[in-house]
């Protein structure tokens, strides 16, 4: 405090609650991004990621790339006492403000953990520290037989209502953000809340004048994520066999990445079964240093869902190096593409034979292809990671007290500070 100025605000201890890498964790990647743009904010003095428990511990050099960061591994996935642990540890930091980077799922596959952990956010608010939920889904826009989280349709009508009582309670967060336009209205409209922000997924890494080059050899074809539940690369592989029927001989298939924890077994099954089509490989997981040169590599990246679950980080990637996207034209992808410009090919999302004919649009004319590219790497950079950072701080900075220096200085000795502080300002129900 001594150093600041007349007039001057103290730099912000920022939390963020999430997966982080090398937790193999969903959303991880996002939080290291947003992690780092918020440490090169210039209103920010530290950044303290609460991040889920590993069984190794990760080379200091992950994070000594971004400034002013610390990691505290503070949470277990599945374990039920992650909201408290995360609580604990944001009141014990002094954190000015705790940013959650969430799903439904975030904490866990066990319907009673994952919502303890997330309870964490309104219970921070009531403590005293100012909270952004950043929701990537909402209950009400899955489907959730489609997407493997349920067996069947009663039980869906049962989480459908455990999940809207919890997201009502969610909503005490001092802010909440949402992806996609779409979800904002629906919270304002079905919740009569107005703490909702819609901020973009945001692209990550850096921003391009022009496409990464593709690799001279085969044009590949690629599918990247987590498969299994609404994620189908069975699909994709039909379609190659149908493309090299007709007279597409130079394609391969590369399918980069891993099993939803949802269907363990899933991949290696898919591989048995598709053992004699030829120019399929399974690189398995991708770590976040390599998954822009991943992309990169494809000619043609195909999202071969048979639903969806949020606004995609894969095609905000897909978009940060410049490549053509072939997609069903469905739900939140739909949404998307109209609401941030990405373009691409669509295909009906259980029908083998459009797939192939969007894609075969792609492969055999290099200007359409070159047209998405450059689409798909405009719509990218119109928002950034650092855009993101920026919005949410923007709210936090309505909620973290200011001090005036000028009124420190001519306090009477020994008065607290506290007494001194205004208080936090007021919060939109």
């Amino acid at each position: 405090m001594a150093n600041l100025k007349a007039g001057e605000r103290r730099k912000l201890a920022i939390g963020v609650v999430t997966a982080f890498p090398p937790s193999g964790g969903t959303l991880n990647e996002y939080g290291l991004h947003l992690v780092s743009a918020l440490s090169k904010d210039p209103r920010v003095g530290r950044v303290h990621v609460l991040a889920d428990v590993i069984e190794h511990i990760e080379p200091p050099a992950l994070v000594r790339h971004i400034p002013n960061v610390t990691v505290e591994r503070c949470w277990q996935f599945d374990g039920y006492g992650a909201g408290y642990q995360v609580a604990r540890a944001a009141l014990r930091e002094g954190l000015d403000g705790v940013i959650f980077n969430s799903h439904f799922r975030s904490f866990g596959q066990k319907s009673a953990a994952s919502a303890l952990g997330l309870l964490a956010a309104p219970a921070l608010r009531g403590l005293g520290i100012p909270t952004v939920l950043i929701l990537h889904n909402l209950i009400e826009t899955v489907d959730l037989v489609a997407n493997g989280l349920v067996q069947n349709r009663w039980l869906a009508r049962l989480a459908m209502f455990i999940g809207t009582s919890l997201t009502r309670v969610l909503l005490y967060s001092s802010r909440v953000g949402v992806l996609l336009p779409t979800y904002a209205a629906l919270l304002r409209r079905n919740y009569g809340r107005t703490n909702i922000l819609h901020v973009p997924h945001g692209s990550f890494g850096e921003t391009r004048s022009a496409p990464l080059p593709i690799p001279s050899g085969p044009r590949r074809l690629l599918a990247f994520g987590k498969f299994g539940t609404y994620k189908k690369v069975e699909l994709l592989l039909e379609a190659a066999v149908l493309l090299r029927q007709r007279g597409f001989n130079d394609i391969e298939v590369v399918i980069a990445g891993t099993d939803s924890p949802n269907t363990p077994g899933y991949l290696e099954s898919v591989r048995q079964r598709f053992s004699d089509v030829q120019g399929v490989s399974f690189l398995g997981y991708i770590p976040e240093s390599d998954v822009e040169n991943t992309l990169a590599s494809a000619t043609v990246i195909v999202l071969p869902y048979t639903a969806t679950t949020g606004s995609s980080g894969v095609l905000h990637q897909i978009g940060q190096v410049g490549r053509a996207v072939v997609y069903p034209d469905i739900d939140d992808l739909a949404a998307l593409t109209r609401a941030e410009g990405y373009r691409g090919e669509v295909f009906e999302p259980t029908c083998a034979e459009s797939l192939a004919d969007a894609m075969a649009k792609v492969l055999v004319d290099p200007n359409h292809r070159r047209s998405l590219e450059l689409a798909n790497l405009r719509a990218s950079g119109a928002f950034t990671m650092g855009d993101v950072a920026a919005a949410y701080l923007d709210e936090l900075d309505q909620l973290v007290p200011t001090v005036d220096v000028a009124r420190l200085h001519t306090a009477a000795d020994g008065q607290r500070l506290a007494s001194i502080m205004p208080q936090r300002s007021s919060e939109r129900p």
